[in-house]
């Protein structure tokens, strides 16, 4: 597993086991805050005693930026911390975790050890503001790639984790496309120094405006073209001719992966609009 250091106090761990997943540790006079956890125990573990060599007073907080598997598997491994969401994240882990992660142990035996954990701390609306040990985390709730999403501000550093609402390219599949442009011009607002993606690498001060500027272009570029071959009836299939770098974004990143989730975009948007447009028509 790759780490690195963002400033002073911040750290980010990125997985080697599933694609470039991230997750962080802000260190501070009075315990460690966790944002996220990554799916397999043996690298969470790494996370662990990382914050044993470095923090007296262990996790205070874990936080979850949002429910998918690859960021909160990791929970059970910080017993002593208060896990803490937004209350969407809390509900559907609650709602449909357990059979997720039993479907999950299935298919990796990496997997038998992991126990869920909901978040206990949530919130609903808004943001919330965590005090601790000097500094001030805000928790930023940014629907797009997931209507729980949330993103982590560290002020005093101008370090933000992202989580998946920042990506080298957009992930909407279990969103909403104009949630995401929202929550991406929300964060256009924030003095940043670093943005730290829930996949793949750290964003440096001026490599974020472009990056930002390019995932807007990137949904409004794709939904403008899945709406053209909605409406001159042509099939689902057609759209594996658009390639993500006619959309503006590269095929390099997370070693290729980010191709696959641009078709997978690209074939919502138009299930979307074929549905909307039986709706209409019926």
């Amino acid at each position: 597993m790759f780490n690195e250091r963002v400033s002073n106090d911040i750290f980010v761990f990125t997985s080697e086991m599933y694609a470039q997943v991230t997750a962080g540790v802000i260190l501070t006079t009075e315990g460690a805050i966790i944002v996220d956890t990554l799916p397999f125990p043996r690298e969470t573990q790494v996370i662990v005693e990382f914050v044993q060599r470095r923090s007296p007073y262990g996790a205070r907080y874990v936080i979850n930026t949002h429910y998918h598997a690859d960021h909160t598997y990791g929970n059970y491994l910080f017993p002593e911390a208060e896990i803490v969401a937004h209350g969407a994240c809390r509900k559907a882990l609650l709602r449909d975790g357990e059979r997720r992660l039993e479907e999950a142990k299935e298919q990796n035996p990496e997997l038998d050890d992991v126990r869920l954990r909901a978040p206990a701390v949530v919130f609903e609306r808004g943001q919330m503001v965590l005090h601790l040990g000097g500094k001030t985390v805000q928790l930023i709730h940014t629907p797009g790639h997931s209507s729980d999403c949330i993103v982590v501000y560290v002020k005093e550093d101008k370090v933000l984790f992202g989580g998946d609402t920042v990506m080298p390219v957009p992930f909407i599949v279990d969103g909403d496309w104009r949630d995401m442009i929202a929550s991406l011009r929300l964060i256009q607002e924030l003095p940043l120094e670093n943005i730290v993606q829930g996949h793949g690498e750290v964003l440096l001060r001026g490599e974020i405006p472009r990056a930002l500027a390019s995932s807007i272009s990137y949904l409004q570029t794709i939904y403008k073209h899945v709406r053209r071959h909605v409406e001159a009836g042509l099939p689902r299939s057609d759209l594996r001719k658009l390639d993500i770098e006619k959309c503006g974004k590269s095929r390099i990143p997370l070693n290729g992966l980010v191709q696959d989730l641009h078709w997978a975009n690209l074939a919502y948007l138009y299930n979307v609009m074929m549905a909307e447009k039986a709706a209409k028509s019926g």
